[in-house]
């Protein structure tokens, strides 16, 4: 295989397995509500400690449906003949659903982080936060599968390093373009 084959080897792979923890973001406009993580409480800057837009509905079920789209993924893959474009998580589908879960829960944390730090700067809801908004979540989702299943991180991630630039690149780009989309749609106040 030549180098820019195994590039975009990498890339289409990068992307096919990070989708879950990108789906979480965008889920979670779409199915929250509800009762807020913060319980409506404040920090003593006076300012809520997360605020109206992070929900427990929202947590959970975005996860929920980065899980789902997970393992129909893992299934697809393990369905299809070997190709190096189209990787399952793991050829087990118990590991493969923890390490989906450590990415999608990774996900939503990191988007509640953020949230919180927003707050602490005074940044209001659908403020503008340049990095934190669409990378805070991946950094998140990295932790939480670093942590959590150390071999599969190095492997799929740290190991070639270029899934990491990739994804450092490209993540931005991507999130305006959601953000964007559900502005559009009426799911997002603002378009970033």
């Amino acid at each position: 295989m030549d180098s820019r084959a195994m590039v975009l080897d990498l890339i289409v792979r990068t992307f096919w397995l990070m989708l879950p923890p990108y789906a979480v973001n965008s889920a979670a406009v779409f199915v929250g509500g509800g009762l807020p993580m913060d319980f409506g409480k404040r920090c003593k800057d006076g300012e809520r400690i997360l605020g109206e837009g992070k929900t427990w509905r929202g947590f959970f079920g975005g996860a929920s449906i980065g899980i789902i789209i997970g393992l129909i993924q893992n299934y697809i893959a393990l369905s299809l003949p070997e190709n190096g474009y189209i990787t399952p998580f793991s050829g087990d589908y118990l590991y493969a659903g923890y390490v989906i879960a450590l990415l999608c829960f990774g996900a939503m944390t990191g988007d509640a982080i953020g949230s919180y730090i927003k707050r602490r700067r005074g940044i209001p809801r659908g403020g503008k936060a340049p990095l934190l908004d669409p990378l805070g979540f991946l950094f998140s989702a990295w932790v939480f599968a670093g942590a959590g299943a150390p071999l599969w991180f190095y492997n799929y991630m740290v190991k070639d390093i270029i899934p990491i630039v990739i994804m450092v690149i490209f993540t931005p780009l991507i999130h305006r373009g959601a953000n964007i989309l559900g502005y559009k749609m009426g799911k997002k106040k603002v378009p970033w």
